[in-house]
């Protein structure tokens, strides 16, 4: 059982919020047949060292047969867990000892997997680690009931007789602090027996939506051809410069969903259903408390987002009409909320100069944050190009303690690539930084603070690039890019948490949701948000239907606190220099050693206050000051 993974509740997960999928192959990495080279065909500079995991697999081999044959000794702990500081601090470096060594095996396969999904020899190492990974948690299962078991007082004893044990006092705060939603071992047992069936609405949404949904063909761009419509191409229809295509393409993807409203209803609200039986379970008053609970967010903090957010809504119908104005449209919708203002900017980014712009663009972070970053680049922490059987899209490792982490790239020479490397080394240079710092129990990060180091490095990359911009339509453009960074990544996801909250609110209370009422609270809301110049069609309303997000267990608002958190850090720093950087870097080494709510405090940022909120608002409209005034220019 991984203690630090399962009582904090407070991990490092793969990011994959930068996942996207190339519109082209990489040209580097093509031959001239235009195929994807094998991974071995790539320069090995551009490649990760998996050396310095194990030097060989025969030293993986060698831990995972470790592993088996050591297991069989959780049994001498079992029902002595609290009998003595001595019993409890041997328990305690034993699970830690296992959980160090599966973390290692786990990283090792799962890359070695990534590189070449086609590769049975790696899919199986992964497997193999997947079904140990299931006898160590059958193994320590034992742990947790005793630990909670063991009088605060006797635990306080403990710590005064073994000061060994005091690093633990932070990790034992949280396991009591979670005691009373801590149910029965048999009741326990139960809510894990059920937790398929739980599961059943979110995987009966995914695949509908992603394997037996049908979408129909429309007419193509500027009239030509016929396209059958996809989620990728809803997305890269929206960005067209032909209107009517927009038009077509959005009143297209949503076609199914209104036809299959019923089923998607079906799985809609069973997932708040389920999320209703899990709270009631677990005595928490609402669905909403029982999912924040885990990482001791209150939720003073969520209400914070959402009421700051409706109160300066005013900004948002700025950009909306602004964009109208630009566009020159006598009236805006939805499908006119994604097209670029300035089509004619196209550059291309080799990696080798989109890494000096990340380098370059994050020297305002201080010498310990460059010396770490340069350490990343030059130490072949990060694999870099396409290659055959890739794994697709972007993420920053899941963390082993005593290895780096990595970073896995598709790079494509475009400037969302360049955004994506900054994003990723936030996420690398947080998880190297807690990593070299932390004792194992607190060497990982919550959920909740996990994108704010990586938004912020975004904001520093656009900003360097705003101020360095060759000319005014690349500036304009860039402008452009953080203002519909701000709207989709921080408006929209308040905007989903905040119906999230509103329908499981109505269900709690008794209210039948149907279609028709749930389409017409989020048209309501979608209005309220963007305001009167937009017109929302009845598509919009549906979004309910086709947000995978909403069936992430109230998670979307982390989106929305980290980017704001992130900015107010990325001011501060500007305006302050190096005290505010040594807050960023207490932020970074923080790890779980705190709440994350507190870690981020440490940083100078309390979001339980409107500050960092009105932060962004005061942002997007400097961004729009400037983007009138170079418009303005002759």
């Amino acid at each position: 059982m991984n203690l630090r993974k399962n009582l904090i509740n407070s991990f490092k997960v793969l990011m994959l919020s930068s996942m996207v999928l190339a519109s082209s192959q990489n040209l580097f990495a093509q031959d001239t047949s235009g195929k994807l080279p094998k991974h071995d065909q790539i320069e090995e500079q551009y490649t990760w060292n998996l050396k310095d995991i194990y030097k060989s697999e025969d030293l993986w081999e060698k831990d995972f047969a470790n592993v088996e044959k050591t297991l069989p000794e959780y049994q001498k702990f079992v029902g002595k867990v609290g009998k003595s500081a001595k019993d409890l601090y041997e328990l305690l470096k034993f699970d830690e000892k296992i959980s160090i060594t599966m973390d290692k095996l786990s990283l090792y396969a799962g890359l070695a997997r990534d590189l070449d999904l086609g590769n049975s020899k790696y899919l199986a190492l992964a497997d193999r680690v997947s079904a140990l990974s299931s006898k160590v948690a059958s193994a320590g299962s034992f742990i947790r009931p005793e630990l909670v078991a063991i009088p605060k007082t006797t635990l306080e004893k403990y710590f005064s007789e073994m000061k060994e044990l005091q690093i633990y006092k932070q990790m034992f705060d949280n396991l009591y602090r979670t005691q009373s939603h801590t149910l029965s071992p048999e009741l326990e047992n139960v809510l894990a027996l059920a937790s398929p069936l739980m599961e059943s609405p979110a995987n009966t949404f995914s695949l509908f939506t992603g394997a037996d949904i049908q979408y129909p063909t429309i007419i193509g761009e500027n009239n030509k051809g016929e396209v059958k419509l996809s989620a990728g191409r809803y997305t890269a229809g929206l960005y067209s410069t032909d209107r009517a295509y927009r038009e077509r393409v959005y009143r297209g993807f949503y076609k199914p969903y209104m036809e299959y409203e019923n089923t998607l209803l079906s799985s809609f609200t069973g997932n708040i259903k389920a999320l209703m039986f899990n709270a009631k379970a677990r005595k928490y008053k609402s669905s909403r408390e029982a999912s924040l609970d885990p990482n001791n967010v209150p939720l003073s903090v969520y209400d914070n987002l959402v009421n700051t957010v409706n109160a300066n809504l005013k900004v948002l119908h700025r950009w909306c009409d602004l964009k109208k104005k630009i566009l020159k449209l006598d009236d805006f919708h939805a499908y006119d909320t994604y097209v670029t203002l300035f089509p004619s900017v196209k550059k291309t980014y080799p990696y080798s100069a989109g890494k000096e712009l990340v380098i370059k663009s994050l020297q305002p972070l201080g010498a310990e944050y460059q010396k770490a970053l340069n350490l990343a680049f030059d130490s072949r922490w990060i694999d870099v190009y396409e290659t055959e059987n890739k794994r697709s899209g972007a993420y920053s490792s899941d963390d082993a303690y005593g290895v780096h982490p990595y970073v896995l790239l598709n790079y494509n020479d475009e400037l969302s690539d360049v955004f994506t490397l900054a994003h990723e080394m936030g996420h690398n240079m947080h998880s190297y930084f807690t990593v070299t710092t932390q004792p194992f129990p607190y060497a990982n990060y919550s959920i909740f603070v996990a994108e704010v180091a990586s938004t912020a490095n975004e904001a520093f990359l656009l900003d360097y690039l705003i101020q360095n911009a060759s000319t005014k339509e690349e500036k304009l453009a860039l402008i452009e890019k953080e203002l519909n960074k701000i709207t989709t990544t921080f408006f929209r996801q308040t905007r989903f948490a905040e119906f999230e909250q509103f329908v499981s609110e109505q269900m709690e209370a008794g209210v039948a949701l149907t279609p028709e009422f749930l389409t017409k609270s989020y048209m309501d809301m979608y209005q309220k948000y963007w305001g009167p110049s937009m017109i929302t069609d009845k598509e919009e309303g549906y979004t309910w239907a086709r947000i995978p997000h909403f069936y992430y267990n109230f998670y979307v608002y982390q989106y929305a606190t980290s980017y704001a958190a992130s900015q107010a850090i990325f001011e501060k720093i500007k305006k302050e220099g190096q005290p505010a950087i040594d807050k960023f870097l207490t932020f970074l080494k923080s790890g779980s050693s705190k709440y994350p709510i507190e870690v981020l405090k440490d940083a100078g940022v309390d979001m339980n206050s409107p500050e960092p909120i009105i932060a962004v608002v005061d942002r997007m409209n400097q961004l729009m000051d400037e983007m009138e005034k170079l418009l303005n220019e002759k």
